[in-house]
């Protein structure tokens, strides 16, 4: 059962990549500066209307909290909601000089992502980051909040001990 030589081709394709990356493969990258100036200028723009829009999202995500209150046979869908709100929040917040948003919002995406055993401290607790998001975007706490950041901090981190704590007794 000897079987005879094995022909091996070797391909060499030539890597194109440098091509496809508008003209890159000729030299260093360079912006246009008025480019850049359009979208720093557009980048703060955006900063400046992000508290409103948050907001906005901070409303939908008060809603939902009130739905699993009243109705807690909907809670996975409802949770299912804030899950993603929360997604996008926590991808945005740093960006436009809010990184406590981002950090608030990483929280209550992990604290959404349960699709069973939904009790109403997990409920409390998803009102409490929306508390806590709500106090940054009220009071314009930009970077790391200095020391309300860190109160804003503190307070979320009692409510989680004390909502998760409370989850594990009833089990």
């Amino acid at each position: 059962m000897a079987k005879g030589p094995v022909k091996v081709r070797l391909y060499r394709f030539q890597n194109r990549l440098k091509d496809k990356c508008a003209g890159l493969g000729a030299g260093l990258a360079s912006i246009d500066p008025k480019a850049m100036a359009e979208a720093e200028a557009a980048l703060q723009k955006m900063s400046e209307d992000y508290p409103d829009w948050v907001s906005g999202l901070l409303m939908k995500m008060q809603e939902q909290h009130g739905r699993c209150v009243d109705t807690p046979e909907n809670r996975k869908d409802l949770f299912e909601v804030i899950n993603h709100i929360a997604h996008d929040m926590k991808g945005q917040g740093g960006t436009f000089g809010y990184p406590l948003i981002t950090t608030f919002s990483d929280s209550l995406y992990g604290v959404t992502e349960m699709k069973t055993g939904i009790e109403d401290n997990h409920v409390e607790l998803v009102k409490a980051h929306i508390d806590a998001m709500r106090a940054v975007i009220r009071g314009r706490v930009s970077g790391d909040g200095g020391d309300i950041g860190a109160q804003l901090t503190e307070s979320l981190n009692k409510a989680i001990e004390k909502h998760v704590g409370a989850g594990q007794e009833q089990n």
